[in-house]
């Protein structure tokens, strides 16, 4: 609802008092007073309605001097709680705090329980310097408040925590606070203050001292960790805080997510667990603990546990069913995989659940079927280039490189310098051994995206493959790695070029590199390669059994291999 519509929702208000005060007395039922029903019965009179709109035409014309004076003298005039509080509004944003302060203080004076109204008066006492004065009448609300002032301490300083002048904020508290030396919730509003006032030293003096008073206080522990370096300081306070205060769910929380942003993987599923077991159907713990015994290679729990999540129902199932698909595609159970891929139904996921439901049923020998769905998946999306890529590579998998390029050349047609289908027609281009067409979409992608770090080093790695202008692929493959640094495949084709060049030793740096990151079956077949270049077989025989049992479908390792062991 815009202001004006709350005039007229007001002037039918005040009407409505007017003519109920002006009717016959008639026989209330004994009904408690409704909020309304306390509203002064103010007569709608042409003047006051004449300098409603006067205060309000004005302050939508910005004349917020002359709209504050009019308003005030109106709230006055009305003691309508409504009007009053429009014009300490209005003089607020006037900046005559003033007039401000006299309206506001009236507003409560009329509605003493408005807390409303008593936040508008401390904001005004605040912006305007009267620090002396807001401290007074807070450390009365305080001391009102008996056993509870350390809650209402927290209350407090949290209304005031967008307030943008920090420094006041410090000063108005270190003055409420110094009536309390003992009360743990006083140390931690102080620090809390300085915090915004970047005044970290003091923060940490003052948490260290809230937990002197409150040792068990878990508010008090989360905080003094967020004060601390991210990383081991904070993670070993937290751990070491746990072990005097096991049951702490809140900080242990806090430690297991630390972990998680720290990598440690194991420990922070270890913390999960324990989280989950006091409270064992809690849909966050359940799925955090799955997720994490995914990311442990510990297929077993993170199945169990993620299909407890979707048993519960609460959150989104999607991201679950995405990883059950995975799970039980990884096992081979390929039915159920497609069953948990087709139930994604929205999100990040959504896409990816249709392409790797599609490979799955390639391995069922299911290419028509896979074909099917994702065309039907673009109708859905068209100009989606993801989906398009995803066919055509099903096609590659079924070993039809020629069906796949010219699927890829007609959606270029459509979408010239779309990147991912130039890189994708480049790369099915070299299979099928057009070198041109490869180099010419390449390095019309390397136009488009001149930071491409992949167009970069699938043109080198192509050139120096075929031993072509090695000085060349040499630089394409530097300038990759100058963007994507130690990314394994850029470092791989580095080694390639290097051996290439003659320089063994040197690619066999940066290939053994690679394959500690990425233990792939290509960058096996080049470290075997080059290892028998320099003499030792029976290295690269250990390298190629090695990979063979971890890729034993690979062709372009099964090749290489073909070629030096008949």
């Amino acid at each position: 609802m815009n202001f004006l519509s709350s005039i007229f929702a007001l002037l039918l208000t005040l009407a409505s008092a007017c003519a109920w005060a002006q009717a016959p007395a008639a026989q209330p039922a004994p009904v408690p007073a409704k909020a309304e029903d306390r509203l002064p019965k103010q007569e709608l009179t042409g003047q006051i309605l004449y300098q409603f709109l006067l205060a309000e035409i004005a302050a939508q014309r910005g004349q917020f001097a002359l709209a504050a004076g009019a308003y005030l003298d109106l709230a006055m005039s009305t003691r309508d709680p409504r009007i009053v509080r429009r014009a300490a509004e209005v003089a607020f944003h006037a900046r005559q705090y003033d007039s401000a302060l006299e309206a506001a203080r009236l507003w409560l004076s009329l509605e003493p329980e408005s807390q409303q109204a008593r936040q508008m008066l401390a904001t005004l006492l605040l912006a305007s310097g009267r620090i002396e004065e807001l401290a007074g009448s807070l450390a009365r609300d305080l001391a009102a408040e008996g056993p509870r002032v350390g809650e209402a301490l927290i209350r407090m300083v949290r209304a005031f925590a967008r307030y943008p002048d920090k420094l006041a904020v410090q000063r108005l508290f270190d003055q409420l606070t110094q009536s309390y030396p003992d009360l743990a919730e006083a140390h931690l509003v102080r620090a809390q203050t300085a915090v915004g006032v970047g005044d970290a030293d003091r923060a940490r003096s003052e948490i260290n001292r809230t937990l002197e008073l409150r040792p068990t206080w878990e508010l008090a522990a989360l905080f003094k960790a967020e004060l601390l370096p991210k990383g081991a300081a904070q993670l070993d306070f937290l751990k070491a805080w746990l072990a005097a205060n096991p049951d702490a769910l809140d900080v242990r929380l806090g430690y297991a997510r630390g972990l998680v942003g720290d990598k440690r993987y194991q420990d922070a599923r270890a913390e999960f667990r324990r989280l989950l077991s006091a409270s064992p159907d809690n849909p966050d713990m359940l799925y955090a603990v799955g997720i994490l015994s995914l990311q442990v290679n510990d297929a077993a729990e993170a199945e169990q546990q993620l299909k407890r999540f979707v048993e519960i129902g609460r959150g989104d199932m999607d991201p679950a069913r995405f990883y059950l698909g995975q799970i039980a595609d990884q096992a081979g159970r390929l039915e159920e995989a497609v069953r948990w891929y087709d139930l994604v139904a929205a999100g990040e996921h959504a896409m990816p659940a249709k392409v790797r439901a599609a490979q799955v049923l390639l391995r069922q020998n299911k290419l028509d079927e896979a074909r099917e769905r994702l065309a039907a998946a673009r109708a859905g999306t068209p100009g989606d280039s993801r989906l398009v890529v995803a066919e055509a590579q099903l096609l590659r998998d079924a070993g039809r490189h020629a069906d796949a390029f010219a699927f890829l050349v007609k959606a270029l047609e459509v979408q010239p310098d779309q990147p991912e289908l130039l890189y994708e027609t480049a790369l099915t281009a070299e299979k099928l051994g057009y070198v041109d067409v490869m180099e010419r979409h390449l390095r019309r992608l390397i136009a488009l995206k001149p930071d491409s770090a992949q167009a970069y080093n699938a043109l080198g790695y192509s050139l120096a493959d075929r031993n072509l202008r090695l000085d060349e692929a040499a630089q394409l493959i530097d300038k990759a790695l100058s963007l994507t640094p130690d990314d394994p495949f850029i470092l791989d084709s580095k080694g390639w070029v290097l051996f290439r060049q003659g320089k063994p030793a040197a690619a066999l740096e940066a290939l053994q590199k690679a394959y500690a990151q990425k233990p792939d079956a290509e960058i096996a077949a080049h470290i075997g390669e080059v290892l028998w270049a320099l003499g030792r077989s029976g290295e690269a025989l250990a390298v190629w059994r090695e990979a063979t049992k971890a890729h034993p479908t690979n062709e372009v390792l099964a090749a290489t291999i073909k070629r030096f062991v008949p």
